[in-house]
């Protein structure tokens, strides 16, 4: 434990679950990624480094999530196991505190013995309030930006006009499909989607999706009403069970819906069942997420954002969607 006049760092330990998942609730950035029940789904993977900030009386003034890098013992991140990490500030936290929060964090961290602090903040259309006091203090401690992926959002209360293309494909399966509308159904659908998924990933990437089918699973059965699927099915098919098209995992974190996986079957793209399907997702999220403000399409970008994939940016663009930064920052400890 490290102290001071008004600051106290203390390690998370599951003794401090409810303050931590309370305090989730009350600070400025707005994600339930950040709930333990969420984080620690795969803590077998991830030796848990977070922290909590104390005021003199005792009370949280920030939350830092943080784990051991898993391919380097001597560098700690904010976090690994997540988009983006950060130092979580409660709405009495002043710049003053942050920084001072920021410099003790980092000395914590540099007494247990690491050398490094990756820091991924959480970008600002997450922020329910303004909350950018630890990007001055990452500059006072001399980080440096060691990557930025580009994502894309729409902004749902006033979003851009849909691309002529993007327009025409989603009017031309509506009209050939006349699908029912948008709903979703995480239990029944999830395996299927997953299935699809994994094969249009294996086949087209190379790689399986991040979340094993069983996590999903776990994970919907922990935020129901947070994780969405929306499926798309072949409404002409004669069989008894129409075949998948397409499907859409949504993480609804409050003021963004963020779209996490997003699948088509090779019959799905020969029919637009995506264009369809996303054109469809601000009128959904309007009524069934009213409070979402942005719906962020995720990044377009590899190799830690120094390349970008023009066409799927491209695609994105014509839904509405402009460019978010998710940033991470590397200091010396």
């Amino acid at each position: 434990m490290i102290e001071n006049m008004e600051v106290v760092v203390k390690p998370y330990g599951p003794e401090w679950k409810i303050v931590w998942d309370d305090s989730v609730d009350e600070v400025r950035q707005s994600s339930f990624l950040l709930k333990r029940d969420f984080m620690d789904y795969h803590s077998a993977r991830f030796a848990d480094r977070s922290l909590l900030l104390l005021n003199a009386k005792g009370k949280v003034t920030a939350l830092l999530p943080a784990c051991e890098n898993p391919a380097d013992s001597t560098q700690v991140v904010s976090h690994a196991g997540l988009t983006y990490g950060g130092l979580l500030l409660t709405p009495d936290a002043t710049a003053a505190q942050v920084m001072q929060s920021m410099f003790l964090c980092a000395d914590y961290y540099r007494n247990c013995g690491y050398a490094t602090w990756v820091y991924k903040p959480m970008p600002h259309i997450y922020h329910r309030y303004p909350a950018e006091e630890d990007l001055y203090a990452v500059f006072r401690l001399n980080g440096q930006l060691s990557a930025r992926t580009l994502s894309s959002a729409i902004r749902l209360d006033a979003p851009y006009k849909l691309s002529e293309l993007r327009r025409r494909k989603a009017n031309k399966f509506l009209r050939d499909q006349q699908p029912e509308p948008l709903r979703s159904d995480n239990v029944r659908h999830l395996p299927a989607f997953w299935q699809m998924l994994d094969e249009v990933l294996v086949t087209r990437h190379g790689r399986h999706p991040v979340h094993t089918l069983s996590e999903l699973q776990l994970l919907c059965s922990r935020f129901p009403r947070e994780i969405r699927l929306l499926t798309v099915f072949d409404t002409t098919s004669p069989t008894a069970e129409p075949p998948l098209l397409a499907g859409c995992l949504l993480f609804l974190c409050s003021r963004v819906a963020h779209v996490q996986y997003i699948a088509a079957s090779d019959e799905g793209c020969r029919l637009s069942a995506l264009d369809w399907l996303l054109a469809g997702l601000p009128e959904w999220l309007h009524r069934e997420a009213p409070a979402a403000e942005y719906l962020d399409f995720g990044i377009s970008t590899e190799q830690e954002g120094r390349w970008l994939n023009e066409g799927l940016v491209f695609q994105k663009e014509g839904f509405g969607a402009r460019a978010v930064c998710y940033d991470t920052y590397v200091f010396n400890l």
